[in-house]
Parts: structure tokens; sequence; C-alpha cells
């Protein structure tokens, strides 16, 4: 089977986001993650859980590795997590890159993967009864990827590849000049695929990425997720015999801490062909564990969603502005509170950033209503219940909330903290969060031609 690769940039889930119906698991009260959950741990370190999904005959079988380009801590070597995500398609000498395909095609298989700031996800959607085969086939090349220096140079040619059809959209030079603006020692300054410096040089770093895999590529780094038809004990069983000889791994590195920003950043560009302007803004906050989490994201949606008085007055009325997003980050370490704006033309820009301070601002003095709030938290609830639609939906939002927040409970607390936000929460976390000096703003204007 084909391997095609995914980026997730820091506000794609944003802009691709769609509203979901509700459904009676969405209900305040109730778990919105109901499904019942078995873990195990090997001596090796290497965690086993199974969630039992009403899909018969169908499984999703996800492993997460807790590294994302925020481990990427030496200097000219950041992209290495999103190249390892094109390299374990490589194969090994048992299961081969054709041979690899071959199988997975023969089981009616579908697999892929995907890199992130803080993790790397591999997946695939399989028939239940070939749960043997992709234990098999994901421990060898976990445990064994094997590629030569051509290999490696062709894949890092891709890569580049890749990061160069990505800067044919204006979002990806926004996205990397806002990482480089708002974080100074952190690794978040760089984006997921990488600096391209780096990434031209890559080709050059065969014997690093050896270390990178070595380091990273280790059981106790690892989670396998296994939702749907499945037996807990078979499953644990398959594991012990293939991954339960892969030995830990013997180094780590140190993740820098950013220190608090303490005036405004600002940067703006131009883009060469004609394009909408584009505004967007980042606030630091605390990462994915924090109590606060649930009032921003509650602000987000009350300040700048659909039936926010900003949204009406700026896209509906006055058709100024194209698009208006908001959400704040769920980062594993300290992210930000994203606005993306487009607007439909460069005079109106300033209008509309001002616009957006300006609203931010009353979010620190006055609270919202009690309905509104209301509102906005039974839609938030709906709308993730509304995502837990089939095996996969769900084993990523296992694999999600373990590697960002370090459990699936984390998804039942999170929501659950949601529920109990009450407005003067919404004021707190405004007025302690949407200062100037915590601020970094971004702007892109298409070159005026002469």
């Amino acid at each position: 089977m084909r391997h095609s690769t995914c980026v997730r940039f820091a506000f794609a889930t944003a802009l691709f986001m769609a509203a979901a119906g509700p459904i009676d698991r969405a209900r305040g009260g109730e778990p919105i993650f109901p499904f019942p959950v078995r873990s195990d741990s090997l001596p090796n370190g290497l965690t086993v859980i199974s969630i039992p999904f009403d899909s018969p005959g169908i499984v999703a079988y996800y492993t997460v590795v807790k590294t994302g380009s925020r481990n990427e801590v030496e200097p000219g070597l950041s992209g290495f997590a999103h190249f390892f995500e094109h390299m374990m398609f490589r194969g090994t000498k048992k299961y081969p890159q054709e041979k690899y395909n071959d199988v997975l095609k023969g089981l009616g298989a579908d697999s892929n993967a995907f890199t992130t700031d803080d993790y790397t996800c591999y997946h695939m959607t399989i028939p239940a009864t070939a749960l043997a085969t992709a234990v098999e086939l994901e421990a060898d090349r976990f445990r064994n990827l094997e590629y030569d220096k051509p290999d490696f140079q062709k894949e890092s040619r891709a890569v580049l590849g890749e990061y160069n059809k990505g800067a044919s959209s204006p979002f990806l030079i926004l996205e990397e000049t806002l990482h480089a603006e708002a974080y100074k020692t952190h690794t978040y300054r760089h984006t997921t695929i990488g600096f391209l410096a780096d990434v031209k040089d890559m080709p050059n770093q065969f014997d690093y990425s050896k270390t990178f895999f070595d380091r990273w590529y280790r059981p106790e780094n690892c989670t396998i997720v296994v939702v749907g038809e499945v037996d807990h004990n078979r499953l644990l069983k398959l594991v012990r015999e293939h991954y339960g000889t892969w030995e830990r791994g013997k180094s780590g590195v140190t993740i820098p801490a950013e220190p608090a920003q303490d005036r405004e950043h600002a940067a703006d560009l131009k883009w060469p062909s004609e394009t909408l302007p584009v505004l967007l803004i980042g606030y630091h906050i605390p990462d994915a564990t924090h109590a606060d989490g649930p009032a921003l994201a509650a602000v987000a949606q009350g300040a700048f969603g659909e039936a926010s008085p900003l949204y009406k007055k700026l896209v509906l009325a006055e058709r100024k502005v194209a698009m208006m997003i908001a959400e704040p980050e769920r980062k594993r370490d300290p992210g930000l509170f994203l606005v993306l704006v487009r607007a439909r033309k460069p005079e109106f820009v300033a209008e509309v950033r001002d616009e957006i301070f300006q609203t931010l601002s009353r979010a620190a003095e006055k609270p919202i209503s009690p309905d509104r709030l209301a509102a906005i938290q039974s839609h938030a609830r709906y709308e993730f219940a509304g995502t837990l639609v089939g095996p996969d939906s769900v084993a990523r939002a296992a694999c999600e909330s373990i590697a960002i927040a370090g459990s699936i409970d984390s998804i039942n607390e999170y929501y659950d903290r949601y529920t109990k936000v009450v407005p003067a929460d919404l004021v707190r976390v405004a007025s302690t969060y949407f200062k100037p000096e915590n601020r970094t703003v971004v702007t892109l204007f298409a070159e005026k031609k002469p």
C-alpha cells in the first residue's frame, strides 16, 4: 500500500474542523469518552491498550511515538521526527517495502502516519482476523527498520519536495514566522517539518538519523492502541511475543523552557502572488494539562465563534473578513492561543486587528452571560463526541490524549472541567493571558505590482 505523509500544522485542525451533530453520550454529566479501556505495560516499558468498539470485523491499530519536532534540540537538525514518518515505510530485511505493502494490500488494510510538534503516530485499519499479522509487521519495522545512505538521501529529498509544496501556500510562512517570533528558546520555535536550511542539509545527516532513531524509537516511548473487535488478552500475548525483547533506550534530551515574553513581537510578510491578506495572532498559554484550558477554549468560541458578535459583524454583516478562527493549542508544553483571520481587503487589516484586541479586552472585563456559556459548553461536548464515530477516530483521540496529556483519562477530565467553567473563569483567563506584552502578531499582504 502506498504511503502518503501528513504534517499537522499548528492551526490546520482549526482550518478544517467541522461541527458535529448531537449524540446521547455528549450530554453533560456523562463521560464524553465512554469506552472501556484496558491497559498493560511490558517490562521494557511498552504500553499496550485495547478499547472494545462496536465495529464487527474491524480494528484500528495505532502506535503513538511520544516524539515530535519538540524533541529536536540539536541546532541544525530540525525535521527528523517528520523525516522518520517517511522512513518508517522503507522496510526491513524480513519485510522490504514492496513486501510490506503487498501484505497490507492483500489484507485490504489502510496504513498511514502523521507527525505533530509533540508526537508521531502510525496507524492502520485492518480486519480483526489480521491482528496477528499487524502486530508482526509493526513490531518488525519498529525494531528492525533498515535503510542505507542512498535510501536516506532519496527520502530526505522527498521531504524537501514536501516542504516546497507546503511553501506554495502562505500559511506555512505564516506559521514559521509566528513560531520564530513567539519562541526564542523552546523547540516549538521551528515547525513540524523543520527549518528550511535544516531540511536542505538533511541529505548530509545520515549518521545523525541513526542516532535520532536509536534515541526515540524505543519501547518506553511508544504506546500501542487497538480499537474495535479486539480481545485484550490475545493482543497482549501477541505484543509480548513480538515486542517483548525490544530493548529500552539509553539516552534522552532536555527540552529548553521558554521564558515569559516581556514585549509584543510582530512581523510583516509579503507574498509574491495574489492572495487575501492574513492576520495571525498568538498569545502564550499553559500546556494541555493546565486547569485554564477549558476556560480558554470557551473564550475562543465566545469571542470568535460563528455566534459571536465579532463574527456576526466582520464576517456576516460588514463582510470585511472571509475567515475567522480561534483556538487554544493543546500542547505538551506551553503553547499559543491562536487567532487567524483572512481579510477581504488590505485596508481592512488594521481595523480588524484592533477589533480583535478590543474584543479580548472586553472579555477580560465583562463576563459572558450564563446562557451563552452554557451553549458554548454544550457545543464543545457535542462537537467532540460527534467525532467518535468509528475505531479509527476513537484510537486517534486516545493517542493524542496519551501523547499530549499523559493518559486517555485526560479526555474525560478535560470535558468534566469544561462543564464546571463559570463566566468569572473566562474573565480571569482573559485578563491573565491576553496582554499586549504576551502576544505575537504576524500579518501577510500580497506584494504590490509596479
